[in-house]
């Protein structure tokens, strides 16, 4: 199964769900699912928020509190979930306000090890 495909079973498989996409933390997009509906710029989301994922990584780096696992924002119209594959990549599933969070974040854990593995071939 391709990343894509993988990424689009995500956003299927979550009511509510907006995008899923794999990025690196250089801003680069590996690949992505997004509903056609969508007027979001979702790539420029991705890059912006990759920017500041690269912080928050360092922070955590410093702290010496482990590796970042998940990281969630929440704004006035989404929610969105961010999951590290490895120490060069992470997801990140777009949700509206009132989608099935819980499960969005069981997917992206679930799926994580897959991309990872698919990564490194």
């Amino acid at each position: 199964m391709s990343f894509r495909e993988r990424l689009k079973r995500i956003v299927d498989q979550v009511d509510g769900s907006i995008a899923a996409l794999i990025m690196g933390y250089d801003g680069i997009p590996i690949d992505e699912s997004i509903k056609p509906q969508v007027s979001l710029d979702v790539q420029l989301l991705a890059v912006e928020y990759a920017t500041l994922l690269k912080e928050i990584k360092k922070t955590v780096d410093v702290l010496k509190t482990g590796s970042m696992e998940e990281v969630m924002i929440t704004t006035g119209e989404l929610r969105i979930l961010i999951r590290t594959i490895n120490d060069e990549f992470f997801m990140v599933l777009l949700l509206g306000k009132e989608a099935n969070f819980g499960l969005g974040r069981y997917l992206l854990s679930l799926n994580a090890p897959h991309f990872s593995e698919m990564l490194q071939q």
